[in-house]
């Protein structure tokens, strides 16, 4: 199956190398686009992949975006944990910062956020750099403190069974189908896949983001972050009904602590990953806000 799959996914896709770390990012548009640059970061155990339909119908209404797989997801580097890189936020911050300085993203910039550790991170870069955002978008992200942790991170950090879990070659396209309504297309599938087929990277840096973060500290940053009154940027919070891992009353909680600030956008048929299930219903919503 390796070889007959190896090159797909990569659609938009190149190779960037930033410091000592190799990105793989997607682009679409130029830096010439009349309506600004985007940047799209994706959630664990997932990759930038997602974001391809999206990508592209942004780009043909004029945007200039950009989409990299996070270290240790997808098609970028994976460093094996203690040498280089051990995938706490600290690190996935300092890694963002310099690939944008590589990338030559001006300020301030469209940024779209979507789900779990990684996402999350997303979410408490942009709450320490809120002068390089313009405006906010977030997909089916936890919010609050009441944002429940699915069973497969809950899974990684039981020692023993969390090294057996993260090297099941179908992690990432089963915790897709389990928080949507729909089954992934085997050629979809495929590039999910991909990577945790290829080498034990992507399951171990997996194994050891699941292990490193605290859920509840994280989402105690985010709700309260926002809330704080210091973030004074247009959020839009376009949520997936059907998404089976956070539900809908995870995003009315968040709009209610953020009345002035956020605007709410429920997307009926998607799932946790709104940009995978709906991309057109997201491009519509982003297209509006942005």
């Amino acid at each position: 199956m390796l070889y007959r799959i190896e090159d797909k996914g990569k659609e938009y896709g190149s190779y960037i190398k930033s410091g000592k770390l190799r990105w793989f990012v997607r682009e679409t548009g130029s830096p010439e686009s009349r309506r600004g640059t985007v940047v799209f970061l994706h959630g664990a155990p997932t990759q930038s992949y997602s974001y391809r339909v999206v990508m592209s119908q942004m780009s043909d209404a004029g945007f200039h975006c950009f989409a990299p797989d996070w270290i240790g997801f997808g098609f970028s580097d994976k460093p094996q944990p203690g040498y280089g890189f051990d995938y706490t936020e600290k690190e996935f911050h300092e890694a963002l910062d310099k690939l944008l300085d590589v990338l030559e993203v001006k300020s301030p910039f469209f940024l779209v956020v979507q789900g779990f550790v990684v996402g999350s991170y997303g979410l408490t870069w942009a709450l320490k750099n809120p002068s390089k955002i313009s405006k906010l978008a977030i997909l089916n992200t936890p919010l609050t403190v009441s944002s429940p942790v699915p069973g497969l991170f809950q899974q990684l950090r039981i020692p023993l069974f969390g090294e057996f879990t993260s090297q099941n070659a179908v992690i990432a396209e089963r915790f897709i189908e389990a928080g949507s309504p729909y089954v992934l297309k085997l050629e979809k599938a495929d590039v999910y896949r991909l990577p945790y087929l290829a080498s034990s990277g992507p399951g171990f840096a997996l194994l050891e983001a699941a292990r490193k973060i605290n859920f509840r500290d994280i989402s105690s940053q985010i709700a309260d972050g926002f809330a704080s009154g210091r973030w004074d940027k247009p959020v839009l919070v376009a949520w997936g009904l059907a998404d089976k891992y956070l539900p809908q009353t995870i995003a009315e909680e968040f709009r209610k602590q953020n009345l002035s600030s956020v605007e709410l956008k429920l997307i009926e048929g998607a799932g946790h990953m709104p940009q995978e299930d709906w991309p057109e219903k997201v491009v519509d919503a982003l297209r509006m806000f942005f």
